[in-house]
């Protein structure tokens, strides 16, 4: 059977109508492929932590419409890397020990294995990260001394009782610990100096001294705190010291920088300040 088609113009009308249904079932097919292609291939971001799947933008901003993180007033322990549990602050074996003005060694006689460097006494754990430190410090062009380091029970009351004899007991205690509450004790802190300004060493015009520059700059890098700040003294309880140094191992240093934190206090919760008595 022959058909016979009508190849007359098409009225302008049909002609807009069948563009039109055309257009929008390009549209349609290419929004279907597009949903398609995000669903099966996942952007660059997607397997990474703190992808826009689970809430988080790739910069840590959070993704507008993402759940709210019932975590998020929780102490700064995101941080990965490190899991504050792992050692005790209350432990005196502990390198995380925190002893203060309100918390002293328990046992008060505490006394820890020692290890010599450069002449002092520190613990074991320790003498790896002071000797880096220290020679650190030669290559950069800075000579920096020890001065003190553990002090056991009894040589921290002979220090103490000095300085009441000295200053009176409220003033002492502003600038030395008690017999059993000294971190000397513990074997994780030591004293150090310079010989740029030989007569700034333990005073406050050490922090001003090459050698004190250098030590707040590169000490965290090393495991170690300067303890004793301006900024942290109403929690730890003492006058600044710039050349105290408290040797609590590189990663828990490092949290502290990452977190804006500068005390075990702050970090551990423990209490701090002026002693109770």
């Amino acid at each position: 059977m022959t058909i016979f088609l009508d190849r007359r113009p098409l009225p302008r009308i049909a002609v807009v109508m069948l563009a039109a249904v055309l257009l929008l079932a390009g549209c349609a097919s290419g929004a279907a492929r597009a949903t398609y292609e995000t669903s099966a291939s996942p952007g660059p971001e997607a397997g990474a932590e703190g992808s826009a799947a689970n809430g988080v933008a790739a910069d840590g901003g959070t993704v507008a419409g993402a759940p709210a993180d019932e975590s998020a007033d929780a102490p700064a322990e995101a941080v990965p890397g490190i899991d504050l549990a792992a050692h005790s602050p209350a432990d005196p074996e502990s390198p995380w020990v925190v002893v203060n003005k309100r918390v002293a060694v328990d046992p008060v006689d505490y006394e820890p294995d020692l290890t010599t460097v450069r002449g002092y006494l520190v613990r074991p754990d320790v003498a790896p990260d002071l000797t880096a430190l220290l020679s650190a410090a030669e290559a950069d062009g800075v000579h920096l001394t020890l001065r003190s380091a553990y002090r056991g029970y009894s040589k921290q009351a002979s220090v103490y009782e000095s300085w009441v004899a000295q200053l009176g007991r409220a003033q002492a205690d502003a600038v030395s610990a008690r017999p059993g509450h000294s971190e000397h004790q513990t074997g994780l802190a030591v004293d150090v100096g310079g010989s740029s300004r030989p007569a700034c060493d333990f005073e406050p015009c050490f922090g001003d001294t090459l050698e004190g520059r250098w030590v707040a700059e590169h000490a965290g890098s090393f495991g170690f705190l300067v303890r004793y700040t301006p900024e942290n003294k109403a929690v730890t309880g003492y006058a600044p010291e710039a050349w105290h140094l408290r040797w609590v191992g590189r990663d828990l240093a490092g949290y502290l920088s990452e977190t804006g934190l500068s005390t075990l206090e702050e970090v551990f919760d423990v209490p701090g300040g002026d002693y109770g008595r």
